[in-house]
């Protein structure tokens, strides 16, 4: 119960065979409501008659510890490990790396690291659980969100169906996959893994890999396919499995709600664009979205030019003589 100095080597730091183990607050029997303080630098006997080695250790530490906390670490999946050069022994901290020639330690090192940050895994996911499930259950939902389903989402999903009965593609997967595809994969998940597209904020690398878990449950909830996991499986794939079929069926009802929703007319889409377009007027500048569009046209303008005279409404419309007079105005305008 005496003041004592913790170092991560002094005269009790214990030696096995090749192997100085960092000394640990089991080490030295610390117990609990210990009361830790920091303290200046001490130079106890041992490190003076030993500060050359102490020194260079003590400088490979504090360049572990600088590497481990730089953003591209591998901490999270290795163990404190750096190998004493001029004594031959190696220094570790929690579980030791084992050399090849003894790959069943080393395997058994491993899984004791990948058990330790399993359970952290596991408790972070049990956190975030509720905001997982409110996001999905909000995005999947017709009802349970904040505002009235945007009307070009019915508008486009009765657009696809359309062209699958158009064209006769009755597999379901098929048009699953078409909606998938044009909203919640192409839309949603850049939202979710970039969340500094829409609010103020710094995304750092760890932010960066929870979304990216997050991102990857979303896609699999939008996959028709089934993904068989085994013990080779990554983390992150592992960690949602129980829960993907879950928000299978929260999409499969919201694609389907949507789909009983009364039709949308093109009277009733023209006007609400229209309300869009005055709601959001001094927000664009309208010449310079102009500007891209003709940039397109320009590039494509024979296959524009040859689409609209296939057309027949199209045709009827004299659209292809209309963009013509159009280019030919932007051209010696410029």
């Amino acid at each position: 119960m005496a003041r004592i100095i913790l170092q991560d080597e002094d005269v009790t730091t214990k030696i096995d065979n090749d192997w100085k183990r960092l000394n640990t607050l089991a080490h030295y029997q610390v117990t609990d409501g210990s009361s830790v303080a920091l303290v200046p630098k001490q130079n106890s006997a041992y490190n003076i008659s030993n500060s050359s080695t102490f020194t260079k250790s003590l400088s490979r530490y504090e360049s572990m510890l600088r590497t481990a906390s730089s953003p591209d670490s591998l901490r999270s999946r290795t163990p404190m490990i750096t190998p004493d050069l001029e004594s031959g022994t190696k220094l570790w901290h929690l579980v030791k790396n084992h050399d090849h020639m003894d790959q069943r330690e080393g395997d058994r090192g491993s899984k004791m690291v990948s058990e330790i940050y399993l359970t952290r895994l596991l408790a972070t996911k049990g956190t975030l659980q509720k905001f997982v499930d409110d996001l999905f259950e909000t995005i999947f939902s017709t009802a349970h969100r904040g505002s009235a389903l945007p009307l070009a989402i019915k508008y486009m999903f009765d657009f696809l169906d359309e062209q699958a009965d158009k064209h006769q593609i009755n597999d379901y997967d098929v048009r699953h996959t078409w909606k998938s595809n044009c909203l919640p994969l192409r839309f949603w998940v850049n939202v979710i893994k970039n969340p500094q597209f829409v609010f103020d904020i710094h995304k750092n690398s760890i932010t960066d890999a929870c979304l990216s878990v997050v991102a990857q449950t979303f896609m699999d909830s939008c996959s028709t396919s089934e993904h068989k996991l085994g013990k080779d499986s990554p983390s992150n794939k592992l960690l949602y499995a129980k829960d993907i079929p879950n928000y299978k069926s929260w999409v499969e009802r919201y694609y389907a709600d949507i789909a009983k929703m009364p039709a949308i007319s093109d009277q009733d889409m023209s006007a609400y664009l229209a309300e869009q377009s005055r709601l959001h007027l001094s927000q664009f500048n309208s010449m310079s979205a102009l500007h891209e569009i003709y940039s397109y046209i320009t590039k494509y303008k024979d296959e524009i030019l040859a689409a609209l005279e296939k057309d027949e409404q199209a045709r009827r419309q004299r659209l292809r003589s209309k963009l013509e007079q159009a280019i030919d105005t932007m051209a010696l305008s410029s």
